[in-house]
């Protein structure tokens, strides 16, 4: 008998990550706040790192066993992915404080009085 772990395979891995995208993307176009928005690009970033992880996983070369190579290196890739969010969320939570203090509110639409 198989573990039930080892019965998920790759399809697994993109449907979630497709729900995780599609909820991330639904979330940055419907918020207003800009938390919010912080929060749905942190979705679709993590949804990358789940596909890059996942084809880490499942693309290997050769016929398998101890010789196999991975043909993506999906791990680096999730590591530079957590990277960039982290510096991501610090310039924007830097943007957003600066915008908070000149306008009192963090509603994106007050952006409006932004123009030239």
């Amino acid at each position: 008998m198989t573990h039930p772990i080892a019965q998920i395979g790759l399809m697994h891995f993109l449907i979630v990550s497709f729900l995780l995208f599609g909820a991330g993307v639904a979330t940055i176009l419907t918020k207003r706040n800009a938390i919010g928005i912080l929060i749905g690009v942190e979705l679709v970033l993590n949804a990358a790192a789940i596909n890059f992880v996942a084809f880490n996983r499942f693309g290997w070369s050769g016929t398998g066993g101890e010789h196999a190579t991975p043909l993506i290196h999906g791990q680096m890739f999730s590591i530079f992915i957590i990277v960039l969010a982290a510096a991501e969320a610090a310039v924007a939570l830097a943007i957003f404080l600066n915008y908070y203090n000149t306008f009192s509110s963090i509603d994106v639409e007050a952006a409006d009085e932004m123009k030239g």
